[in-house]
């Protein structure tokens, strides 16, 4: 092989190795997990983390059940709205 060929090959090497230290990098610094190149993903324990996703799992749980709360009473505000007037005032005085 020329020295024209083994140049490029020793180019191809290095920008795949460039390219995979710069996306290693990025995925440390940014907390994502590390690719192992023989297990593949590793995971380091992050009790802070853990502990985030924990209260954002609780949080998320909460909302839903308060968005599902809404959507009902703002049905009933949309029939009471749309109702005719008479129809609403039979159904109160049945209440009575």
């Amino acid at each position: 092989m020329h020295e024209g060929g083994m140049i490029f090959v020793l180019l191809i090497i290095a920008i795949s190795t460039t390219g995979w230290l710069i996306n290693n990098w990025i995925r440390a610094r940014h907390g994502y997990p590390m690719e192992n190149e023989f297990k593949g993903l590793s995971h380091k324990a992050d009790p802070a983390a853990e502990r985030k996703i924990e209260l954002l799992s609780t949080e998320n749980e909460r909302l839903t059940g308060q968005i599902s709360r809404l959507e009902e009473r703002i049905a009933v505000l949309e029939r009471i709205a749309t109702d005719p007037a008479e129809r609403v005032a039979r159904e109160i005085d049945s209440l009575r």
